[in-house]
């Protein structure tokens, strides 16, 4: 009888400690985040996005982020009413119990996966983590996915205004054949110009998509000595000299196109055969430099939320703003131009993206991603940035997100891909367009305790 009664009282234990430790909050910490962010990035990588719709997915997953996020910590600011016809998250009725930080990535997944194609990829790493949380306590968890999965559905309902949806149905780039300073497909896919109508899309926090019109590119003119031809001849010579260094050490131009290059798609044609090598996007390079800075400064989970979503939404105002030159002005490539008039034979270091020239998109990406991140984390901010390991490249250090946003800008130039002028003004319209981003959101209620938070 005693011994069953000891048996009793032990069995009695292990229920209540197991019962306990079912009832202990669930921790999650910013590497959760980093995680899914990169879990992303690699479908996108997979299922070959675009840079300007990489842009959105980047953007409504994280604001769905950290709109959940907010919840739990009242230092951070809704978005709503400041970002174009945002309306308030609901909030929940009982945070009992609720853990904000799941239900963040929950909104984070839910959204993602609408936005992409391959959700099964998704769907099984997130619910490897999601069984794993509920299992240390079932009934926070299921609370903070319930108020996640309301987050997410209000922002989807916001994300199918934003004429994505239309754009999709509207018709394709018409070329101009008979004007030679207009965009022509280049090789080797002579792909249709990408994305021709994506200035009808909602910005996030400018006005307007011409907001930040830049001034025009040099008038087209191949008569020597003119403007527009010496940026020709430039982006031509530039290549000449890197060819005679070859592949050797000194030849630093040709490590820094190759680490920008960023093209989610590049074509490799061998006999009657075609593939692509798969990249991530010049903003998914930034979103992956927001990691190493959050790393770098121990960001906790809110403020590593914070980073991501400001980041992201420069970087897909910047595309809004950059496409919506790139279809104004229409101009044509280096290449075609070099190898009419040049040289036939001659090919850039990097494949032409398969959209018009002016103005560079990753100079104006980064020069506005540079500038939000510089207000989070400060100046002279030094990194190792390691994001291009996984595709080959070795690390390049910076001393600033402004010295790692002119090097991005300067990439296009050695890589032979755009002229002197669209880099220039474009890196300009990115830098302004950032500055309009970081002085128009109020994430913080003290802004001026951005960079020791």
């Amino acid at each position: 009888m005693k011994s069953l009664n000891k048996f009793s009282l032990l069995f009695f234990l292990g229920v209540l400690l197991l019962s306990c430790e079912k009832d202990k909050p669930i921790e999650v910490t910013s590497e959760d985040y980093h995680m899914a962010v990169d879990k992303l990035t690699e479908i996108q990588v997979h299922d070959i996005f675009s840079p300007p719709v990489s842009s959105r997915i980047y953007a409504y997953s994280n604001i769905a982020a950290y709109e959940a996020m907010r919840i739990g910590d009242k230092d951070y600011k809704s978005l709503a009413g400041q970002l174009t016809d945002f309306e308030p998250v609901p909030t929940p009725e009982d945070t009992t119990g609720l853990n904000p930080k799941i239900a963040s990535i929950v909104a984070f997944y839910e959204i993602g996966k609408k936005l992409i194609f391959s959700e099964d990829r998704l769907v099984q790493f997130r619910d490897s983590i999601f069984n794993n949380w509920e299992k240390q306590n079932p009934d926070s968890f299921q609370k903070s996915r319930d108020y996640g999965l309301k987050v997410a559905e209000h922002i989807t309902n916001w994300m199918s205004k934003d004429n994505y949806a239309e754009t999709r149905t509207m018709p394709k780039f018409s070329l101009y054949t008979d004007d030679e300073s207009r965009w022509q497909p280049t090789p080797p896919s002579y792909m249709d110009g990408i994305e021709p109508h994506w200035s009808k899309i909602r910005p996030f926090v400018i006005n307007s998509a011409n907001q930040f019109k830049p001034a025009p590119p040099p008038e087209f003119s191949m008569e020597p000595g003119s403007e527009f031809y010496k940026e020709l001849m430039e982006v031509y010579e530039v290549k000449q000299e890197m060819n005679q260094l070859g592949d050797s050490d000194k030849n630093e131009k040709l490590e820094i196109a190759k680490f920008w290059d960023c093209n989610p798609y590049v074509s490799t044609q061998k006999g009657h055969l075609m593939f692509a090598t798969k990249k991530i996007t010049p903003g998914g390079h930034w979103i992956g430099i927001t990691k190493i800075a959050c790393r770098m400064d121990n960001a906790d989970f809110d403020k590593t939320v914070y980073a991501y979503t400001k980041t992201s939404l420069a970087i897909a105002d910047a595309f809004i703003s950059c496409w919506d030159e790139k279809y104004r002005s229409n101009l044509v490539r280096p290449e075609t131009l070099i190898n009419k008039y040049v040289d036939e034979s001659w090919s850039p270091v990097l494949q032409t993206p398969p959209f018009p020239e002016y103005t560079s998109g990753h100079s104006v990406v980064s020069g506005a991603a540079s500038v939000v991140l510089t207000d989070i984390f400060g100046e002279n901010f030094k990194f190792e940035d390691d994001t291009e390991l996984t595709y080959g490249l070795p690390i390049r250090n910076f001393n600033s997100f402004y010295e790692a946003s002119r090097e991005a800008a300067n990439s296009r130039l050695y890589g032979g891909i755009h002229y002197r002028s669209a880099i220039d003004v474009g890196l300009k319209q990115g830098l302004d367009l950032g500055k309009f981003v970081v002085g128009n959101l109020e994430l913080k209620e003290d802004k001026s305790d951005l960079a020791s938070n």
